[in-house]
């Protein structure tokens, strides 16, 4: 009788099996760059590359993500070391995008402490009427800073067993998540500038865009993590992927605050 010998796994880490997900994805990924720089230079089909792109993405991440989840809640793999290992993974990922964000800061306090002669001498430049702080930016505050403390409770509802605290919880904050994206769509509909006008105009969106697009990917994050719930998927020992969509929520939080501060009441002043 011929014995598997690599039935029996000695070490608590996991192997994962071959894939076709990773190189998939980073072939969309060069489709989707391809296809930016082809509509954002005017070119007939580089919407339709761009659309492509961005689909093919979304579908990639979206099959490779499933099987992760099932390697961690079906199969057993994601063990202690396993999850450790996980959690290392998206702290070092926050802190990457904290990176991203500082370089961002530096260009808008480069230009504002100091404002060249071609933008007038002062900040903001002359021409450029900037957003009330005190209007929708304050009540996006309020309403980021709100889904923090939800998806907490919900985080803390979670582990003490409270299901149905945990659904409401976290259904409260995917709610304020959508209100406050579609608060800075009409925030940036209603804008007197645009993109295209001065370093003002491209800092700002650059920073609160990005940031924007943060807020969505965190909203996908928690999303997944309340239908993972429902399922019964997650529960108070089991439920890694949840905490990290929490923390890279509150990393969001945080940087808003910055931005509020520094783009909005200061860069505004």
């Amino acid at each position: 009788m011929k014995i598997n010998i690599n039935k029996f796994q000695h070490f608590p880490f996991h192997l994962v099996d071959p894939s076709p997900w990773p190189i998939l994805l980073s072939f969309s990924l060069l489709n989707l760059t391809i296809g930016a720089v082809l509509y954002m230079h005017g070119y007939y089909y580089g919407g339709t590359i761009l659309t492509l792109g961005f689909i093919f993405t979304v579908s990639g991440m979206t099959l490779w993500f499933r099987d992760v989840i099932t390697e961690g809640t079906y199969l057993g793999h994601h063990t202690k070391q396993v999850k450790n290992g996980l959690m290392i993974g998206i702290v070092l990922f926050i802190v990457s995008e904290i990176f991203v964000f500082l370089s961002v800061f530096w260009a808008f306090f480069h230009s504002s402490l100091s404002p060249a002669i071609e933008i007038g001498g002062s900040w903001p430049p002359l021409g450029i009427t900037p957003l009330d702080p005190f209007a929708i930016p304050l009540l996006n505050t309020f309403l980021l800073l709100s889904s923090g403390a939800f998806v907490t409770y919900g985080h803390h509802a979670l582990i003490a067993g409270n299901r149905k605290a945990a659904i409401n919880g976290i259904f409260a904050t995917l709610i304020l998540a959508i209100v406050f994206t579609g608060l800075q769509y009409f925030e940036y509909s209603e804008a007197g500038f645009t993109m295209a006008d001065s370093v003002y105009g491209s800092a700002f969106f650059a920073s609160t865009g990005l940031h924007g697009l943060h807020v969505i990917v965190g909203t996908i994050f928690i999303l997944v993590g309340f239908i993972r719930i429902i399922n019964y998927q997650l529960t108070k020992q089991h439920h890694q992927g949840f905490e990290a969509g929490i923390l890279y929520w509150h990393f969001v939080d945080v940087v808003w605050l910055f931005l509020f501060v520094a783009v909005y009441f200061w860069g505004g002043a």
